[in-house]
């Protein structure tokens, strides 16, 4: 995506959320029978539409922060990060497959955290199936330390995977609502991987879903 296309792209997400909150305010205000109903129906309207202005607004931080090099350098263990990602996770209607062994990586820990979050939610949102799966594992193989993450859901093209680390590319096809994705999570990732030298496989399983494994330099 070009720097012209990637900022008009920008301004069309940060102005779409602000066009539906002015139009849901508008038609309840010019009704003159709005009750208490249709004033909450309003308001929570609104609320989901700020609370996406503000995820795309972390979201863009985010991709900035990763763009801009590592601020600290460290030994970190990628099974404490991921650890307390999937903590911090509603994993109720899921089942998940965790095995989470001492990684350690070089590099940003606040970085990896992220990298480790990005991966895990985008696993959640995207597991659009009945009795839902996630597998999640740390390891190291040859001095290399690795991450994995996949989940059920539904067919991925092959030929699509590269596209969804590039900002804001989605398989669906539908508008966006206020409460899906915001396109950004997975090319956070990437970028996050680049700074640290490590490397992204991703795989569309016969079955549907998605399978992404990170692996990170040994460590010298």
């Amino acid at each position: 995506m070009s720097a012209r296309a990637f900022a008009a792209y920008v301004a069309h997400e940060l102005r779409t959320p602000v066009a539906l909150q002015l139009a849901l305010a508008e038609a309840t205000l010019a009704d003159p029978n709005a009750d208490v109903v249709a004033w909450r129906e309003m308001g929570e309207g609104v609320v989901a539409c700020c609370d996406q202005q503000r995820r795309f607004i972390d979201a863009l931080l985010d991709l900035a922060c990763s763009q801009h090099g590592l601020a600290r350098v460290e030994p970190v263990d990628l099974a404490a990060v991921t650890s307390g990602v999937l903590h911090a996770c509603d994993l109720s209607n899921l089942e998940c497959a965790v095995v989470l062994e001492p990684a350690f990586a070089v590099g940003d820990p606040t970085l990896l955290e992220l990298l480790s979050a990005n991966l895990v939610s985008n696993a959640i949102r995207h597991n659009n199936i009945r009795d839902g799966r996630i597998a999640v594992a740390t390891s190291t193989d040859t001095g290399r330390a690795q991450l994995s993450v996949a989940n059920a859901g539904s067919m991925v093209p092959a030929g699509e995977l590269a596209r969804l680390f590039q900002p804001f590319e989605r398989l669906a096809s539908n508008p966006r609502r206020c409460a899906e994705g915001i396109g950004l999570g997975l090319a956070i990732v990437q970028s996050i991987a680049d700074a640290h030298d490590a490397t992204i496989t991703a795989s569309a399983p016969a079955g549907g879903g998605l399978e992404i494994e990170v692996s990170f330099p040994a460590a010298q």
